[in-house]
Parts: structure tokens; sequence; C-alpha cells
């Protein structure tokens, strides 16, 4: 594990995000609230954020952090029959939170493929990326395009 401990804490931010791509009557029973399995996108959305926090479990040499904020935004896009998954991770501290934003995407799209697969065996989860950090010494960084 890198030592952080000679540098500063400083407010960091982390956006992430990824999609799921599925059929659309797959789509329509998550928007509709009509999965057997109950609430999709609200049981994704606790997924992403426990995934969240518990990131220095899952990936070996990433330091625990104390997150001070997670944001997971599911959003259904019926032309593109998928669903967006943007992540906001936040914390003060020695080191970034990009590992926890990207954790909690990956989750959230993971528990929508877990709920879903009994109808919809062929769905495709991609494009998982960091969008936006800020804070450290690296400064700020967006993804062009």
């Amino acid at each position: 594990m890198v030592d952080v401990g000679d540098k500063p804490a400083t407010h960091r931010i982390a956006i992430a995000g990824g999609n799921i791509t599925m059929q659309a009557k797959t789509l329509e029973l998550i928007e509709k609230g009509d999965h057997k399995k109950g609430d999709v996108l609200g049981i994704a959305r606790v997924a992403g954020i426990m995934a969240a926090k518990k990131t220095s479990e899952l990936v070996p040499l990433c330091h625990p952090l104390s997150l001070s904020h997670i944001e997971i935004d599911l959003e259904c896009d019926r032309p593109g029959s998928k669903v967006i998954c943007t992540t906001r991770a936040e914390t003060t501290g020695q080191t970034g939170v990009e590992m926890e934003a990207l954790t909690a995407v990956q989750v959230a799209l993971l528990t929508i493929y877990d709920m879903c697969k009994a109808v919809d065996r062929g769905m495709t989860i991609s494009d998982i990326q960091l969008l936006e950090k800020s804070g450290g010494k690296s400064g700020h960084w967006k993804r062009s395009g």
C-alpha cells in the first residue's frame, strides 16, 4: 500500500459512470416497477452505496476511506434501451475516491443484471469509466468528449 501519511487532507470528489443495455421489455419492467423481485433501481442504488463503503475490502492495496457522501443516479434511457449509472463519491482525506466511485457503478449495474437475468440474460454492462475527479495534488481532471 502506498504511504499517504505525509499528504495533506483535502476535499476530494470522483464521478464515475457506466451503463447496462437490455431488451426493451426488460427496461419497461424496471421503469414500471413490475419486476417480481421488486424495485430494481432502488435496490441497485443501495447496493452501489454499500459497495463504495467496502471498496478497500474488495480491491487489494486500496486505502480504506471515510466517505462523506455517495450519490448514485440511475437513469432509464428508452431509445438506447439501457440504464445509465452515474456515481459521485466525496471525502476529505489524503487519497482520492476514484475507486469508490467506480466500484459503486460496477456493483449497481451488476445488481440490475442479477435482478433481471431471469428475463434477459443478454444484458451488457459497458463503458465503466472515471468521468471527473478533483482534489489532491493532481487537482481537477475531467474526461473530454
